[in-house]
């Protein structure tokens, strides 16, 4: 089915099968008991080391946690009525791209594309180059990304805030590297995310050669000292494990939104957005064939964040998720 998306007339368009409204099994109905946001502290392997909450939606915490050998920070970006609804709330979480950090939505308009929302964002730090999994090996200390977002974050942002603390209740999405730890971790962890939106993030890892997991292993070798997140050899159960082409039966019953670049426009996006789209394309195709929907899009220009698309795309996750 062919359609137009309103925020951009240059986009080329394709919505396959629609939204996906079907209701999903997943983790039951335990509703977070925090009362106020200000009551934050630790627990679940992480201590609040510093933290900023005069900005009356977006408040800030950095961690000690024994997952990661600095302190990861995050944003949690709070609906406009929260301090005076005492509403419940679902929860997405936007994962940054490579080079990026807990702030890169920020930069890029978050606050204003979500304001009279009833959402709460939650943007982590995800490393320079972690590609939100847990390395093989690391030369410079503990760098266990998949762990701190899936077993200490999400359980200590319901734990501290009026969420959601269900599978209905949460969505994640992200930009490139992001866009692949957010298919990553739907597919890993079934029960936790009802809701899924890759921007410009791979979807295929062993295409043409595994190149994505090649520049997975090139990139991360930044961060970790030399090491990289799959190994040389690669461990290859590791790479079939997040690997969204290897996993497509565990897309299903999940609202799933896709948008890839069609255009490049430098020397980088030669090698990276025509990567990202041919995996992406791929993908479409597999959850075409096992008949489960998806909205998908492919826009004109290389490897950035479409705003645009997210606008319109916050509305389907609220959609999807429980009301506040």
């Amino acid at each position: 089915m062919v359609s137009e998306y309103s925020p951009s007339r240059r986009s080329l368009l394709k919505a396959a099968s629609g939204l996906s409204a079907a209701v999903a099994l997943g983790a039951g109905g335990v509703l977070a008991t925090a009362s106020a946001a200000h009551a934050v502290g630790d627990g679940f392997g992480l201590r609040v080391a510093e933290r900023g909450e005069n900005d009356p939606r977006m408040w800030y915490y950095r961690f000690e946690t024994a997952e990661i050998g600095w302190k990861p920070a995050v944003n949690v970006l709070l609906p406009d009525d929260y301090h005076t609804s005492g509403r419940t709330y679902p929860v997405l979480y936007m994962l940054h791209g490579g080079g990026g950090d807990f702030i890169e939505f920020d930069r890029a308009g978050i606050r204003e594309l979500t304001a009279g929302k009833p959402i709460i964002v939650v943007m982590p730090d995800g490393g320079k180059t972690g590609w939100y999994s847990n390395p093989v090996r690391s030369n410079v200390g503990p760098r266990n990304w998949e762990n701190f977002h899936i077993n200490q974050l999400i359980p200590w942002i319901d734990a501290n805030f009026r969420t959601f603390a269900e599978y209905d209740g949460r969505a994640i999405g992200g930009f490139s590297m992001g866009g692949f730890g957010a298919l990553k971790y739907t597919a890993k962890y079934y029960g936790h995310f009802a809701s899924v939106s890759s921007y410009s993030g791979p979807a295929s890892l062993r295409r043409d050669g595994g190149l994505v997991v090649h520049w997975a292993n090139t990139t991360s070798a930044l961060d970790l000292g030399g090491a990289t997140v799959y190994g040389v050899p690669w461990d290859q159960r590791r790479v079939s494990a997040d690997n969204p082409v290897e996993r497509v039966e565990s897309y299903r019953n999940k609202r799933i939104f896709m948008v890839a670049g069609t255009a490049p426009k430098t020397a980088f996006d030669w090698l990276n957005e025509p990567e990202v789209l041919a995996g992406q394309r791929e993908f479409r195709g597999l959850l075409d064939r096992a008949g489960i929907p998806y909205e998908a899009y492919e826009d004109g220009g290389g490897h950035f964040f479409r705003t645009e698309f997210f606008r319109g795309d916050i509305d389907g996750i609220i959609g999807r998720l429980r009301k506040a």
